[in-house]
């Protein structure tokens, strides 16, 4: 079976019940399809894409904004043997350009919020014969989705596709430099969502409510763990409140809900000022909020749990090199363990090891490696650094962890976050952490600035709490209380803390912005 047979199935199964619903929050509008009209647009997609020319191993560029629509164009082309290319919705003009000369695109799908951005290049795009957009009257040139839509047929294409056939060629998020492509095949698609499904057990009654960017490697392989078994899925698009999550769970009966760790700070400072009232929606469903692509803090599961006592919590760790989350999960049976990341995930094996790839003692800081069926195929266009990441089947993550007595395994920090501050190794996670406990303070980052006699010294970026006043004596004076001196930030700064799409902190920015002070 591969990624696209699950919906075939669903549509002779579950055939006329609810697939996927769309909502735009402030606009009161909503939308819906069935299993079957999910289906039948999927095969219109691909049965056009085909009559254009588009063939097995061809690559199209998907650059959409959550939608209904982006789902039926993305299993459309995967249903061509095609690869679906999707791209970060913040990319620039120059950032598109290059990964679609990386991939040497043949066709891209594109709706109107990136108009300007794709006409901006489009005379330099050499391998792109077809241009095709989701929206209203295409710009010129551009063929129509919704005619696509309406005019093509729906009978399944005649394209067999295996397990291991690649197809999609997702790009990183970039925020350790220019992205990175990662070559996933319809095997990984499938791990990941048998993954998914063994540890939250979706059901067909399930409500999965769907917010973060599909583009990404995280939100939609969680919600494949719902595709397996026909459970619906809610869409949210355009900028989410607070209020608006709990609208989505009230209205349509949501059950789970995957948070981002900005979104959960957001939920807890409206919870907690007042602006939102839990007791002005029906939540009684939400049975299970989880987080991944993140570090998350222990103190911020806990203020969650002040207000949802009940609710099934988990942690998921993964990385787009490993079809996203699920190689390492707390499990929602051990809350108790809420400042670990887990266990190695259903069908993974984990080790932490030193930089000669040995197992490291127990308690002691390593590397993560992962192995399973969700591990990429490779770097697409660069075996030099797929032979570094992948080695012996074994993925090499980049992340420092330790593991305890009962085998939980501790996210220490980003190996190239590391500061070195007179020989001591300083991971900021540690520090943001510390500082997030601060009353008055909404998001922190640390990073290293470079220092003549200790090689580098931590610096920290502090974003206050909304309405509140917090002076650099009263943070120094916290952190004196709180943090090891040889640990403590040298320099404060106040700003906004900038987070990427899926809540990574965008340290290479602050960087740029603050080293050079």
């Amino acid at each position: 079976m591969n990624i696209s047979d699950m919906l075939a199935k669903n549509a002779v199964d579950y055939a006329g019940d609810t697939a996927l619903i769309e909502l735009k929050p402030g606009e009161d509008e909503r939308s819906e399809v069935s299993w079957k009209e999910f289906d039948d647009n999927a095969n219109r997609v691909a049965n056009a894409l085909t009559d254009m020319g588009i063939r097995k191993g061809d690559r199209v560029v998907h650059l959409m904004m959550n939608s209904i629509s982006w789902l039926e164009a993305y299993f459309g082309i995967i249903r061509t043997g095609a690869w679906a290319v999707p791209l970060n919705f913040r990319f620039t003009s120059k950032d598109i350009k290059y990964c679609i000369e990386i991939a040497e695109a043949k066709a891209i799908v594109f709706s109107e919020e990136f108009t300007d951005r794709v006409e901006d290049i489009k005379p330099q795009l050499t391998t792109v014969e077809h241009y095709i957009f989701a929206g209203g009257d295409a710009p010129g040139g551009a063929l129509s989705l919704d005619d696509i839509i309406r005019s093509s047929s729906p009978k399944p294409v005649d394209i067999k596709i295996k397990e291991d056939d690649a197809c999609g060629l997702y790009f990183t998020s970039g925020t350790t430099g220019m992205p990175k492509p990662i070559l996933l095949t319809h095997e990984n698609m499938v791990c990941a969502a048998v993954t998914e499904n063994r540890h939250h057990k979706q059901q067909h009654d399930d409500n999965f409510i769907l917010i973060p960017p599909l583009y990404h490697t995280g939100a939609k392989m969680h919600w494949f763990g719902s595709l397996l078994v026909g459970g619906r899925a809610t869409l949210l698009t355009k900028k989410i409140k607070p209020q608006h999550i709990f609208e989505a769970v009230d209205r349509e009966k949501g059950t789970i809900v995957w948070l981002l760790v900005p979104w959960v700070m957001d939920i807890l400072e409206a919870l907690d000022s007042g602006q939102l009232r839990k007791e002005d929606y029906d939540l009684s469903r939400w049975r299970l909020m989880h987080i991944g692509a993140q570090p998350v803090p222990a103190s911020l599961i806990k203020h969650w749990k002040d207000y949802f006592p009940n609710m099934q919590y988990d942690t998921n760790y993964g990385l787009s090199e490993a079809t996203g989350p699920g190689c390492i999960h707390l499990g929602i049976e051990n809350e108790h363990k809420v400042s670990a990341i887990g266990k190695a995930g259903y069908g993974w094996q984990v080790r932490i090891v030193d930089g000669e790839g040995r197992d490291v003692a127990q308690g002691e800081a390593g590397e993560i490696i992962v192995k399973g069926c969700g591990v990429m195929r490779e770097y697409y266009k660069n075996l030099q650094q797929t032979a570094k990441t992948i080695k012996d089947g074994w993925l090499y993550t980049g992340d420092i962890a330790s593991m305890d007595e009962d085998g939980f395994i501790y996210f220490i920090d980003r190996k190239k976050d590391v500061i070195i501050t007179g020989g001591e190794n300083i991971f900021p996670i540690e520090i943001e952490e510390a500082l997030l406990a601060h009353p008055k303070v909404y998001d922190a980052a640390a990073i290293g600035m470079p220092d003549e006699r200790l090689g580098e010294i931590p610096v920290v970026v502090i974003d206050p709490k909304p309405g509140v006043s917090l002076s650099e004596e009263e943070v120094t004076a916290f952190c004196q209380q709180n943090i090891p001196r040889y640990k403590r930030p040298r320099r404060i700064f106040f700003d906004k803390v900038p987070r990427n799409p899926t809540g990574k902190i965008e340290k290479t920015k602050l960087r740029d912005k603050y080293i050079k002070l």
